[in-house]
């Protein structure tokens, strides 16, 4: 029953990804969206059963379908683990996933290859749904490359524009740099284990009286590198915001449900591994509060609305990478999903301001909406509030555990995680006033068509809003249901409640203080002062250089992309060139040697006798001249 099951959660948006792809065409728009949503729907409902009857019974389902390779004492099956982890995922995967493929139908109706989008839609799912189920690294692995060639396909998939293709190749590109990272370390782990299956790996690792704490460290670092690649950590970062490309849905279901929480989710599932190796969990958390603080930077200054929220991504996940590093497991996967809940609210809600105002991104062309789009405006409000960290909306309570883990056990990751949150008070409220409030400041034909967006749009919003409103109940300090829930797969070392004291009522205060610093801030300049945004060409000094994004990007095309393109001409003016010229000599030598050889056989049985004479002649002296001596 368990198998028939998973295999329904796991196929069903694979089968409608088949039927969009070869059918989709000729079904019509309808048909395709139905289908496309349905699909995810079923994998919803399967992870509903799955999720109730885990409460029931905490054991884990493992499921093997078939052994896969088997080298002599190292065996690699096709299966399948459900335990608590990997369900609590399937749940915003596909729960989310429904509500953006449902928001999808209205928001790609008039889009000439709607099927395609809707089969790229489902195999993202599919193979998302393959990453988490997955029971040992490989058949993770698969789902990871196949998150990676969605994106790919989604984030290009307008591919008229070549700024978009640019973007879908980036992507796919460093990608590819994590991927690797990632591979090493599933070589390490086989070579040290003899075996990549979760479950014996923990039981390997946790029951081991001595470990090779170099090699361990090394599996670990590079895992880390593919988790950084994923979920666009420093220095792999730059790939997320030009993700934007895409249509506003892949933005949604990229930042909010699948691909960015794969490496968390990775992570999270090895927590044993990374636990034997602290060295490389200092090095995750460092990064992970220097890329909240870098990117919120960033956001500060962006004018583009998906940008900012891009980039917004980039820094929740590093407060959830700062979790991870500091051992916190379960209060990462607690941001993870309030973080769902707002961000794919953030990025549906710009999409509606975008589908209403016919394509238009820039905040310097918006403001005044709230009155002509209610809900959108209502819904983004809520999500806003929620990352903000404002109680008791859901971002309150998990961003509060992060920043309080991060107190109790390195004050200076505190500070740049509290510095971290107040600028995404300051920049998402300045996103809320610059396109909701004051005068509209766009074109009179986009104010004469302003209108709210039609209700494939909004309902997904408002449930998203709810959730981002009261998401925060499943672990409240002191009496965590997330954690009780999690608890099975963390030891009790790294496993820990917050109890409610007087320091921790202290850095609540000093994080909502903060927040709503931010928050004045911003009502100050730009609801109140009505600042505007410079132009870019009228952009200068510090701004300029966040706005422009430090010039990583130039950095890494004139260190990266530059350098391979000079290699790649030296090598084809030069090495190229010269080993052609020797294949080509050799060749042409050969040709000639044929020529000569051809005049001799002429058809003349008198030069044929004469040259089988001198033939023996040669041979006869040669016997003789051997025999003398």
């Amino acid at each position: 029953m368990d198998t028939r099951l998973v295999l329904v959660l796991l196929l069903a948006p694979f089968l409608g990804f088949l039927f969009n792809v070869f059918f989709g065409k000729k079904a019509g728009k309808s048909i395709v969206g139905i289908a496309g949503t349905l699909s995810v729907v079923v994998s919803f409902a399967v992870t509903l059963y799955f999720f109730v009857n885990i409460q029931a019974n905490p054991q884990p389902i493992e499921i093997n379908l078939f052994d896969w390779i088997s080298i002599q004492k190292f065996n690699i099956s096709f299966g399948f683990l459900l335990d608590q982890l990997s369900i609590i995922w399937l749940l915003f995967v596909t729960g989310i996933g429904s509500l953006i493929h449902l928001y999808s139908i209205s928001y790609m109706h008039d889009d000439e290859k709607m099927h395609s989008f809707f089969a790229y839609l489902n195999l993202f799912i599919f193979f998302m749904i393959t990453l988490v189920i997955g029971s040992n690294l490989l058949v993770m692995f698969i789902g990871w490359e196949g998150v990676g060639l969605c994106s790919y396909l989604l984030i290009g998939f307008w591919y008229k524009n070549q700024a978009f293709n640019d973007a879908a190749k980036k992507a796919f590109i460093m990608n590819r740099i994590g991927d690797l990272g990632f591979l090493i370390g599933i070589f390490i782990i086989a070579t040290l284990f003899n075996t990549l299956d979760f479950s014996t790996l923990k039981t390997l690792i946790t029951t081991a009286k001595d470990t090779n704490d170099f090699w361990v460290a090394a599996a670990a670092l590079a895992l880390f590198i593919g988790a950084s690649g994923k979920s666009a950590q420093i220095p792999l970062y730059t790939w997320l915001p030009d993700a934007m490309a895409g249509p506003t849905p892949v933005s949604a279901l990229i930042h909010a449900a699948t691909m960015v929480t794969a490496g968390i989710f990775m992570i999270t599932r090895l927590n044993f591994l990374f636990d034997i190796a602290p060295s490389v969990q200092n090095i995750i958390a460092i990064i992970g509060a220097v890329t909240a603080l870098v990117a919120a930077t960033i956001a500060l200054t962006q004018t583009d609305i998906k940008k900012v929220l891009a980039y917004s991504t980039v820094s929740q996940l590093g407060l959830m990478f700062l979790a991870l590093g500091l051992g916190a497991y379960e209060v990462a996967v607690f941001h993870v999903i309030t973080h769902a809940f707002f961000k794919a609210c953030l990025f549906l809600g710009s999409g509606s301001v975008i589908h209403g105002l016919h394509g238009e991104q820039d905040m310097r062309k918006m403001g005044g909406l709230r009155k002509a789009m209610p809900i959108t405006f209502i819904t983004m409000l809520i999500a806003s509030l929620a990352i903000s960290g404002i109680f008791p909306l859901a971002g309150f309570w998990s961003k509060d555990e992060i920043l309080m883990t991060a107190f109790h056990r390195n004050i200076a990751l505190w500070v740049i995680g509290s510095i971290a949150s107040i600028m995404t008070a300051f920049y998402m409220f300045r996103l809320i006033y610059l396109t909701f409030f004051n005068s509209f400041r766009g074109t009179e034909e986009q104010k004469h068509h302003l209108h709210e967006s039609p209700s494939l749009i909004t309902f997904p919003l408002i449930v998203l809003a709810i959730l981002s409103f009261i998401g925060g109940i499943i672990s409240l300090p002191g009496n965590s249901w997330l954690n009780n829930y999690l608890s099975p797969l963390f030891s009790k070392a790294t496993h820990e409640e917050h109890a409610l004291g007087t320091t921790e009522y202290t850095l609540m205060a000093i994080a909502l203080a903060g927040a709503f610093i931010g928050i004045g801030i911003a009502y100050k300049k730009y609801l109140k002062d009505n600042t505007i945004p410079s132009e870019d060409v009228e952009i200068t000094g510090l701004t300029k250089v966040l706005y422009n994004k430090y010039y990583i990007d130039e950095i890494y095309d004139a260190l990266f992309v530059k350098t391979v393109n000079v290699l790649s001409n030296f090598f084809s003016q030069y090495v190229e060139t010269t080993l052609s010229a020797l294949v080509f000599g050799l060749g042409k030598g050969v040709n000639e040697l044929a020529i000569q050889g051809k005049k001799l056989h002429n058809g003349s049985v008198g030069l044929y006798l004469f040259a089988f004479v001198l033939g023996i002649i040669a041979l006869l002296t040669y016997l003789y001249s051997c025999n003398n001596f």
